[in-house]
């Protein structure tokens, strides 16, 4: 018999559904019911799913991805080729790893200055480290593949001992590394998220900021700190836009997020652009859940 309810799967990962820590969750399965779908709440690596029963596969709070990222890359091929998939298999491929920002600055985005060192790309580290950074300026060495700041720390110009080390590690674990200036911006103006479902702007937020000189990278941080409601400037939306118009391929994005920060110039660079599993703080734009659950019925449709 042919099903008529609309069967969406809300995708999660164990820790989040043992702890609730997905704001967004309820309020996201309370619209689609109301939309008049069936929303079922699912772990992205629990074999006993079948992805096939879903007429969508919404990607939600997979926040343990970028442990096992390639794991998680041929989880979402798979599930793609069982079912629809929000975002795409081949955007979560590229997205999951940031050096895509090389790809966006390509295109002629505005970007925050970065570097990459892989592991093998340095004879020696502090060399790697330093090339190419002022020498007053704090810098900033993350993972191409994080998520909720793991393994991110904020350096004062002295501090090359301490970054090298960090380096190190993640080279050890077979992790590539960042190398960016810090944004200083960030202390007064924050961070601005943008929203998009369905290719339309939807809201925004600012946060404050995340890294604090002293901070070791292996400390937990809290990623969304001083959170708020936004009203992006015309320059914030026009960045944004400009990014997603560059995402390799021009896919249909059922949603986005374009996290801001701002240059030295004083005008809004893309931090980072997130396309696999962003929150959507919901919670501060609780009248935005119904816009995002009609937005997957119809894609589910």
């Amino acid at each position: 018999m042919a099903r008529t309810t609309t069967r969406i799967a809300l995708v999660t990962c164990r820790e989040v559904l043992e702890t609730g820590y997905d704001r967004d969750l309820p309020a996201l399965a309370g619209a689609l019911a109301h939309a008049g779908a069936e929303a079922v709440v699912a772990v992205w690596d629990d074999p006993d799913v079948d992805w096939a029963g879903f007429d969508l596969v919404l990607i939600r709070s997979t926040w343990d991805y970028s442990w096992r990222a390639a794991e998680f890359v041929a989880w979402a091929e798979r599930c793609g080729a069982a079912a629809p998939l929000a975002n795409p298999a081949a955007v979560v491929r590229w997205n999951t790893d940031k050096r895509y920002l090389g790809d966006l600055a390509a295109a002629g985005v505005p970007v925050v200055d970065t570097r990459y060192l892989a592991p093998g790309d340095e004879a020696d580290p502090v060399a790697g480290v330093l090339a190419g950074l002022p020498a007053d300026r704090e810098f900033v060495i993350k993972p191409t593949s994080g998520a909720g700041a793991r393994y991110a720390a904020r350096y004062l110009p002295g501090d090359h001992g301490t970054a090298v080390r960090h380096l190190e590690r993640m080279h050890a674990e077979g992790l590539t590394a960042m190398v960016q200036p810090y944004v200083r911006s960030i202390d007064t103006a924050g961070e601005r998220a943008l929203l998009f479902v369905g290719g339309r702007f939807l809201h925004a937020i600012r946060k404050g900021a995340v890294l604090a000189s002293g901070t070791a990278y292996d400390e937990d941080k809290v990623p969304h700190p001083d959170l708020r409601t936004w009203q992006p400037t015309p320059a914030e939306l026009a960045v944004a836009e400009k990014a997603l118009a560059a995402v390799p391929g021009s896919p249909e994005l059922l949603y986005a997020r374009v996290d801001l920060v701002d240059g030295d110039d004083g005008q809004p660079r893309v931090m980072e652009l997130e396309l696999v599993e962003p929150n959507f703080f919901l919670f501060l734009h609780p009248d935005s859940a119904a816009a995002v659950a009609e937005a997957a019925v119809r894609a589910a449709r």
